[in-house]
């Protein structure tokens, strides 16, 4: 369909509150919304979660608070009429909708055009027989898995793939129903779960222990492809990309590992024929440029949100226009409004989005992290530096923290069993292991975390023992003229050692901790202490903005972030 004719169109919305769906998805759909808009084209939103910008007064021409399943969004369909119907804007349960009236002949029966991604492309993506095939065909290497319909059968593919294995639900949000087995009984126990959640199981070979990678890409109907952003999990495959920190971009690939998985990104999204945006995760190697393709998600993921905010790059908004019928080289640029969109970004900073959880609140619950996902939200952080953006993010978890270090006495019993079996704590264990003389090596095989990230934590540690140094400090402060503590502030090693704590991430309180003015004055006073010393070394924050194509255009303000480097 010309994009001109199409006047009016439904788009599924984020759905109910609900680990996998909700407010992981209002960006993307809210985003999309914003395009529509901006094209004159009526705009039809079904979504039942009030708690979200996209069921806000003006987004949407017309909202339906109906529950996104094909019985109730057919009854819209009836009524409304729509010309077409966007299907990647509301995370698995949308697309799960989405092929279901596709299959129902709903769609056609309403001559309703799918705008972006066609529905047999989705398919190939989320059916993993399908999906295995397809990838086959151009020679991509996908993890060794059968899909399964009853118990018996996931008995006999564990028993031909060996053990261990991981069980996965197909179509399901989250992870749910997966996880890993090392022999019959937690494979019998995992398969009921996985079952419960969905008619098909996928039973895999394990490949713990390596790397897990993302790429975020882009094609038009004219097959221009651009990959927008890539990501590397903190943590090794086998926890869940919702429970692990992320890091954009990767920070422990090499330039020919990089370039390998482009590469391989864009021959996936061209040959299944994704319009639009869609997510490539990978499994990798982390000895060699072995690699394995996880799944290719044919719609806006988390990921995307996250990818959208760390580069600029508005992928939801250009996804949508895609979708009707736009190329990469028609649009332009968000922030600029001059150059093309038809780029990719590249970033001289560091994004690490942490996952928080509300663990605490219930009695019983297993703590350990694994393949489904177990957190209620996330949060975004942004530095020059790996360590300033992680610290920055610490901070913001909700869970009391000043960052890597200077943090309350946390009780870790078993340091060893905690480091190898993960929980929502992991990475404060690390720092308590680092503290308490583990080496980078011994972690690393504890954990399999890589050895960059675990140098780089060492580093924040580092700082914090040079710190601790320096508590006279606190006394010689009082009783100093203050011209005379200002010189001695200026001195090289001082003022160094502070500009470094600050570079990596530190908050004046965890200096003030560090260097024991908590014990000399009351907690904020010893933050605004620190912070009046820093002043008199001329030690401040500059504001930066993400996307520095929108330097030469102050009035058309982006994402900003405070850095001291």
């Amino acid at each position: 369909m010309d994009k001109d004719k199409i006047k009016k169109v439904l788009l599924l919305g984020s759905g109910a509150l609900k680990i996998g769906q909700a407010g992981e998805f209002d960006y993307s759909g809210a985003q999309a919304l914003k395009a529509l808009k901006e094209e004159g084209i009526h705009s039809v939103l079904i979504n039942p979660n009030i708690a979200t910008v996209q069921t806000s007064k003006g987004v949407a021409d017309t909202v339906y608070f109906q529950p996104v399943k094909a019985e109730f969004v057919e009854r819209v369909i009836e009524k409304e009429r729509p010309d077409g119907i966007l299907l990647s804007f509301g995370g698995q349960t949308a697309l799960n909708c989405g092929v279901e009236l596709y299959e129902k002949g709903v769609l056609e029966k309403y001559g309703i055009e799918v705008l972006g991604t066609p529905v047999q492309a989705i398919i190939d993506t989320e059916d993993r027989d399908l999906f295995v095939k397809r990838l086959d065909e151009i020679g991509v290497k996908t993890i060794k898995s059968e899909a399964c319909s009853t118990v018996e059968e996931v008995q006999k593919a564990a028993h031909e793939l060996g053990f261990p294995v991981i069980l996965r639900a197909a179509y399901a949000l989250g992870g749910l129903g997966s996880g890993f087995c090392d022999n019959e009984e937690e494979l019998l126990a995992q398969a009921e779960e996985a079952f419960s959640f969905s008619p098909q199981v996928l039973v895999e070979k394990s490949l713990k222990g390596w790397k897990e990678i993302e790429y975020e890409v882009v094609r038009d109907k004219y097959d221009n492809c651009i990959t927008v952003c890539n990501m590397e999990n903190f943590d090794p495959l086998g926890i869940h990309t919702g429970e692990s920190i992320v890091v954009a971009p990767s920070q422990t690939l090499t330039n020919s590992e990089y370039h390998k998985l482009r590469a391989l990104a864009i021959k996936i999204i061209r040959h299944i024929g994704i319009v639009g945006e869609c997510n490539v995760q990978y499994a990798l190697d982390p000895n060699s440029e072995d690699y394995r393709v996880i799944e290719v998600n044919a719609r806006l993921s988390r990921s995307s949100a996250l990818a959208s905010k760390a580069t600029g790059y508005p992928l939801a908004f250009v996804a949508a226009k895609l979708g009707l019928g736009y190329g990469l080289f028609d649009l332009k640029n968000s922030v600029t409004k001059t150059t093309s969109a038809f780029f990719e970004p590249a970033l001289d900073y560091v994004v690490v989005k942490i996952p928080r959880w509300d663990l605490t609140k219930f009695q019983g619950v297993k703590r350990q992290l694994g393949s489904s996902m177990k957190s209620v939200g996330e949060v975004m952080a942004i530095g020059r530096t790996f360590e300033e953006a992680l610290q920055k993010g610490l901070r913001m978890i909700g869970q009391g923290m000043h960052g890597f270090v200077e943090n309350h006495a946390i009780k870790i019993p078993d340091i060893e069993k905690s480091l190898h079996e993960p929980t929502d704590m992991r990475i404060f264990v690390v720092s308590k292991a680092l503290k308490i003389g583990y080496t980078i090596e011994q972690i690393h095989q504890l954990t399999m975390i890589d050895r960059w990230f675990l140098q780089k934590l060492k580093h924040i540690v580092d700082i914090d023992q040079q710190l601790k140094g320096y508590t006279h400090l606190s006394e010689i402060s009082e009783f100093m003229e203050p011209s005379e503590f200002k010189e001695y502030l200026q001195s090289p090693e001082v003022a160094l050692l502070l500009r470094a704590a600050k570079v990596y991430g530190f908050s004046d309180f965890q200096i003030a901790r560090a260097i024991g003015l908590e014990n000399r004055m009351k907690m904020e006073q010893a933050g605004l202490t620190i912070r009046k010393w820093r002043k008199m070394l001329g030690l401040v924050p500059t504001v930066n903005q993400i996307d520095t194509l929108a330097a030469e255009y102050p009035a058309q303000t982006n994402y900003l972030y405070l850095s001291y480097l």
